[in-house]
């Protein structure tokens, strides 16, 4: 699977980078028919801490899975879409 990030507004650093492959490349494990994942990350213009935001497209065969979380870091933001991504790949390959 490919993996590949845009930053609107940042530079990711590395251990974002890893964190970011670490947390998507398992996503395989649950459906093994995943294309490709772009990853998303902006900072939000607002005024309170919760401004950061992760959005992961996954391209698989028929309809793409988007998920997209805010919260107080990319990491965090990151893990949640994840965790939810993990439960449709889960609900995706039960149905197929």
């Amino acid at each position: 699977m490919k993996i590949s990030v845009q930053s609107i507004g940042l530079t990711p650093h590395a251990p974002l980078e890893e964190h970011i492959d670490k947390k998507l490349g398992k996503l395989e494990n649950y459906y093994d028919k995943i294309v490709e994942c772009k990853v998303f990350l902006k900072v939000e213009n607002k005024s309170d801490k919760e401004n950061k935001t992760a959005e992961i497209i996954l391209a698989v065969p028929g309809e793409d899975i988007v998920v997209k979380k805010t919260s107080a870091s990319f990491e965090e933001s990151l893990d949640q879409c994840a965790e939810v991504a993990k439960k449709l790949l889960i609900k995706k390959k039960e149905l197929a």
